[in-house]
């Protein structure tokens, strides 16, 4: 199966958990705990859920793991990521996130904290890519608003309220451009 056919999974933690194995491989149990520590904020997923998505990974050959023997403890599974794992974080890293608050809040800033630890030269040009992104979602949703009808308050009112919002995270990402040009690599 080619990257083509896998579908790269929105607003699922499990490429932030291939961005952890990216680096170096882990237990399932020190993964979820990176995922509590440094995007508990962010996503919010029970530690089996962590482990029914790492299963999900293995089944499909995204992730692998090797049996570890302990002294007085029954034996771990170090997973780490496997070639095709690495070709679909890699290929999800790349993309812009949809122009939607929430995805932006969850998916965009997990792809910025991953793109500043391992290609920080990429970060002004992946913040310019999600601002046309935004823009041209600014676009459309000003394109709806238009077509909407004075008798159809509470839609025009919600949409008016998805325009103000994701103008807000359009100034956020001109903010985070501006920081990324002084802010050097993200410690890890």
């Amino acid at each position: 199966m080619s990257i083509n056919t896998l579908v790269i999974s929105r607003l699922s933690p499990e490429t932030l958990l291939l961005g952890f194995l990216y680096r170096s491989p882990c237990h399932g149990y020190e993964l979820h705990q990176r995922l509590q520590d440094e995007f508990g904020d962010i996503w919010h997923t029970s530690q089996s859920q962590t482990y029914n998505i790492l299963k999900r990974l293995v089944a499909q050959e995204i992730v692998d793991g090797t049996l570890i023997a302990q002294d007085k403890h029954p034996a771990r599974l170090q997973l780490h990521i496997t070639p095709r794992g690495v070709e679909r974080f890699e290929a999800w890293l790349q993309q812009p996130t949809k122009p939607s608050v929430h995805a932006l809040r969850v998916e965009f800033i997990t792809r910025l904290y991953f793109t500043r630890l391992y290609w920080p030269e990429r970060v002004e040009e992946m913040i310019k890519t999600q601002l046309e992104v935004v823009a041209a979602g600014l676009d459309q949703l000003n394109l709806q608003l238009a077509k909407i009808h004075d008798e159809q308050t509470i839609k025009w009112l919600a949409l008016e309220m998805r325009l103000e919002l994701l103008a807000s995270v359009s100034h956020w990402l001109e903010r985070c451009l501006e920081l990324s040009k002084v802010a050097g690599p993200i410690e890890d």
